[in-house]
Parts: C-alpha cells; sequence; structure tokens
C-alpha cells in the first residue's frame, strides 16, 4: 500500500494513501493526531475528504457528473424524478415491482396530516417559503410517530424517506398558496411527482391547472440534476446531524436551512436579481461584463464559475437546452432570458472568463427556466430543496449503514488569548 510520510521534529508518521473507484486518492490522516499531537487546517474544508461514499462521483476538470455511476446525462434525458431517487438512496435503479412499490408509496405518503395545516395559519403571508419548509419538515418527527424512529432501522427507514420526499411538494406548494392568499390544493393521485407539484401550484377554481408534457419534463430534469451532488454544504451538513443519532426529520431540516444561504440553493436566485438589475438600470451588455472583471466594482456577475467544475457545468448544458426548447414553443417576451442569453454569449467570447474556466454554472439556466415554468423567485431555493432530498436522504442513509457511526467533531486552531483572570466590575 503507498504511503504519505510526515516528518516533525523528532518524529516520523506513516499514513496510507486511499484510493478511490475512479483514482482518486487521499491521505488518510485519521490517526495523526493520536500519532503526532498535530491535526490539519483547512478553512470550509476544500481540502479534506470526511467519508468515503458510493453516492456521487465528480470530476470537475472534465465535467463530469453521475449518480451511483450512471452519467447525469443519461438520467435527465430518460429517467424519471421517482427513478432517481431510488437509485440515490438503494443504490441500483428499480426494476418494474420495486418501481412500482416505491411509487405507491409516494403516492400514500403525498397527504400531510390536516392537523399541520395550523401551522400554515400561524405564518405570516409574508414568511420565506424555506423557513415555512424547514419548519414543517422538522415537525414531521410530531405528526409521524407511527414509523418514527430516533435509531436506523430498515422497515421505518423506507417509509420515512418515501414519506419526507412524496410530502415536501404538498408542503412546498401550500406554502406558496399561503403567501398569495388562495386555498390549498389536494394532491391528485393519479398524477407523477412533477406534475402533481404544478398542479398544487397553479390549479385554482379561476384558472384550472393545463397540464403541459415540455413544462412537466422541463421540472422533473431539474429536480434530477439538482438531487445530489457530493459533500456540499447542505449535504454535509445532513451529515454532521445525523452523526448525533438526530432522526432523519432533524437532519434534513438542518440541510435545508443551510441550503437557504445564498451562496448556495439561493445562487439562481441571486442571477434572477442580476437580471432584473441589469434590465431596471438599462445597462448594456458589455458594461456588465467590464464591470464583473473590475475588483473595485460593486456589480457581481452571478453564475457563471462553480468551486467545482473548472469546465462548463453538465447541469448548465442540460438546462440550456430545456430553456431554448421552452422559449421557442411559448414565444416567451421576456427581457430577462434575453439578457441572460446575451450575457453567456459575451461571457464566453471574453478572454477573461475563457482563460479562468468561468462557464455558465447550473444556478444561471436552472433560475431562468424556473421562471418559465411560472415559479416565483422566492421558491427557487424551495425548488433546489425539493429536488436534493432523495440525495440527503440517501447521504443520511449511507452514514447510517457505516460501522461503527462516529459523531463529527471539527478540530480548531485556537487563536484567542491566552490564561487571564476575572477581575471585579470596579477593577475593569
Amino acid at each position: 500500500m503507498d504511503k504519505a510520510v510526515l516528518t516533525y521534529d523528532t518524529l516520523t508518521h506513516e499514513m496510507p494513501i486511499i484510493e478511490g473507484s475512479e483514482g482518486e486518492k487521499a491521505v488518510d490522516i485519521s490517526k495523526l493526531r493520536q500519532a503526532t499531537g498535530l491535526i490539519t487546517l483547512d478553512v470550509g474544508y476544500q481540502n479534506t475528504g470526511s467519508c468515503t461514499s458510493t453516492i456521487t462521483f465528480i470530476d470537475g476538470d472534465r465535467g463530469i457528473l453521475r449518480y451511483r455511476g450512471i452519467p447525469i446525462e443519461e438520467l435527465a434525458e430518460k429517467a424519471s424524478f421517482s427513478e432517481v431517487a431510488y437509485l440515490l438512496i438503494y443504490g441500483n435503479l428499480p426494476n418494474r415491482e420495486e418501481q412500482q412499490a416505491f411509487s405507491q408509496r409516494l403516492t400514500q405518503n403525498s397527504m400531510i396530516h390536516e392537523e399541520m395545516l395550523r401551522f400554515f395559519d400561524g405564518f405570516p403571508p409574508t414568511a420565506h417559503p424555506m423557513a415555512i419548509l424547514a419548519t414543517m419538515v422538522n415537525s414531521m418527527s410530531v405528526y409521524y410517530t407511527d414509523y418514527y424512529t430516533e435509531d436506523f432501522q430498515a422497515d421505518t427507514f423506507d417509509l420515512m424517506a418515501a414519506s419526507l420526499i412524496s410530502r415536501i411538494r404538498t408542503i412546498a406548494a401550500y406554502s406558496y398558496k399561503h403567501s398569495i392568499g388562495q386555498p390549498h390544493v389536494y394532491p391528485k393521485r393519479d398524477l407523477k411527482y412533477a406534475s402533481n407539484f404544478l398542479y398544487m401550484m397553479f390549479d385554482s377554481p379561476v384558472n384550472p391547472y393545463i397540464p403541459d408534457p415540455d413544462i412537466e419534463r422541463a421540472l422533473s430534469t431539474l429536480l434530477i440534476l439538482h438531487a445530489d451532488h457530493e459533500q456540499n454544504c447542505s449535504t454535509s451538513t445532513v451529515r454532521l446531524v445525523g452523526s448525533s443519532m438526530a432522526n432523519l426529520y432533524a437532519s434534513i431540516c438542518a440541510g435545508i436551512c443551510a441550503l437557504w444561504g445564498p451562496l448556495h440553493g439561493g445562487a439562481n436566485q441571486k442571477v434572477i436579481e442580476m437580471l432584473e438589475e441589469i434590465n431596471r438600470n438599462k445597462l448594456s451588455i458589455q458594461s456588465c461584463i467590464e464591470s464583473a472583471k473590475d475588483k473595485t466594482s460593486k456589480f457581481r456577475l452571478f453564475g457563471f464559475g462553480h468551486r467545482v467544475y473548472k469546465n462548463y457545468d453538465p447541469r448548465a448544458k442540460i438546462l440550456k437546452k430545456y430553456c431554448e426548447t421552452i422559449f421557442r414553443k411559448n414565444n416567451y417576451q421576456d427581457p430577462l432570458i434575453n439578457i441572460a442569453m446575451e450575457l453567456e454569449d459575451a461571457a464566453l467570447k471574453d478572454d477573461f472568463f475563457v482563460d479562468r474556466k468561468l462557464y455558465p454554472n447550473v444556478d444561471f439556466y436552472s433560475g431562468i427556466l424556473y421562471r418559465m415554468i411560472g415559479i416565483p423567485t422566492n421558491m427557487f431555493t424551495v425548488m433546489f430543496a425539493i429536488g436534493r432530498l432523495p440525495g440527503m436522504i440517501a447521504q443520511w442513509k449511507e452514514m447510517h449503514d457505516t460501522d461503527p457511526l462516529k459523531i463529527g467533531r471539527p478540530r480548531q486552531i485556537y487563536m484567542g488569548n491566552t490564561l487571564r483572570h476575572y477581575a471585579p466590575m470596579e477593577e475593569r
């Protein structure tokens, strides 16, 4: 086995090299502190692997994303969201019987407890949908005690997972209806996952929901592309909280809160706000490009570049095609969409962006596509959460399948005051 050797003072410590199935290599430092008294310092965990995983593989340099080994391009084109959810959680695509059973569990768990509706009445109309979503998900541990457990048990886990995946869309749709003062629309048992959500969002006695297969498929694809993305901020949060043996609902609630931030799940909302600023102030595309390159400028170009991908984000390529298809089909007259297309074209012709590999990422086109579908801007992060849920559940399950389960406990380097003593008030 290959090893790395650390020499410090008079100590020499050998650390094994761990190699993943795709050739990734890591130095195993799990016994470093025990052997040398040293820890590693890696602010933001940019170079630290917190676990081994079999769920998602990413190669940012080559623009590769795979769920359980299957390229994201194939899943986006051929799979349903429920198939992808099953794949992530259980490791393989479901056969006909497994898919039927999984779909049945989703259908049976689409309604939320009637007593939970009182929560919606207690929220002000101005409440952010993410705050409502996190609260309602956490409250599920109170209302669904028949298959709730603090410990991981396979039989109850299947019901908890299906309950979360199905009910999160109902909660999201209800939060939207509450914000606009309309009555809730109950889910239909004969509709598929994405179409059922759109029905609950947009159906009303005045304007009945009219299905559009292209829109429904676009939404399903958006959810698939968001379904997992390795050890990102929100997923790592789910693992960290879950490592304390917190239940699945509490762990997912924590992940939703982490996803809320504008540097993570809220990034596509920032893209739309940027486009609105350009349109409102009648800024030229070239002036925006130049301002984005100027470090002294307050203007920020959101939706370009990615921490992981140093190539074109494969998810952005897929969404761009959907944007173009729906744009042409419905003859949209939205100035923001035109601005977005022109921005990408200008950026990809500019050496500054090309040299730094600042390509459009998934947030750039997901915000535009959600806008085309009719999803309001303050619901964008909620949509991200709905899509990311299967991945969070899969990561939580994988961690609990690992023996022994170790509680997450990062270390730190203390930089504060050395020993000092309490002084009475009159001496301060």
